[in-house]
């Protein structure tokens, strides 16, 4: 699957409320908002299509997105995106103005690497957090963390603190204190499915006694 381009047109909408955004979205659109900066928040459309392509790959989460409004091109993350309850449809974005020199607060995803080798090994990877909150300049957001599991056993983990940042990131978690160094990943025994030799037996069917059958 090609990498898509994080680039989209917006406009301005100034028709509000549920029954305009009910309109819109009928029309092929999503009403969104963007925010942040020293600028006013603006009320925006988007074309629902390609937003839902674009959604389909991971680094929309994470990239700095280019918002073309106006003749003008605005960069922005997202920061909440909003789907029907049961139709493949997208409803709501929320996206943040970007300026190169403010440092910017994201999740970013985690790539585990190296299950294989734990898996052969006989342990089961178990992942207890998928996403890290980072803060960083633009110029320096990376599109996901990468940790390698390839050198665990079963019982061992891996916290946040055991982990180096990319450079120019700041893993956030890390900065409220010394309660605050989450496991990442852990490795246990795979679930046994024997049955324990406490268990009782189970009794034994009685035999049929020799009776009508034998009767002509």
């Amino acid at each position: 699957m090609s990498q898509p381009n994080y680039e989209f047109k917006a406009e301005i909408r100034s028709d509000m409320g549920k029954g305009a955004s009910r309109r819109l979205r009928r029309q092929g659109g999503v009403p969104a908002i963007l925010y942040g900066g020293k600028e006013e928040a603006v009320s925006l459309t988007l074309d629902h299509d390609k937003l839902i392509n674009a959604a389909d790959h991971e680094g929309f989460y994470s990239h700095i997105l280019t918002l073309h409004i106006g003749g003008k091109k605005h960069q922005a993350i997202l920061k909440d995106l909003q789907r029907h309850p049961f139709k493949p449809k997208i409803t709501h974005l929320d996206f943040q103005r970007v300026s190169a020199k403010e440092e910017l607060h994201t999740n970013l995803p985690i790539h585990f690497l190296g299950e294989e080798v734990v898996k052969k090994a006989g342990g089961v990877v178990v992942h207890q957090m998928n996403d890290i909150e980072i803060a960083c300049l633009p110029k320096d957001l990376p599109e996901f963390i990468e940790i390698d599991v390839s050198g665990l056993e079963i019982g061992d983990n891996i916290h946040l603190s055991q982990i180096t940042a990319p450079k120019g990131v700041t893993f956030v978690e890390l900065t409220r204190g010394e309660d605050h160094d989450p496991v990442l990943v852990t490795v246990s025994k795979p679930k046994a499915e024997t049955v324990s030799d406490d268990a009782p037996e189970a009794p034994e069917a009685p035999e049929a006694e020799s009776g009508d059958e034998d009767k002509e």
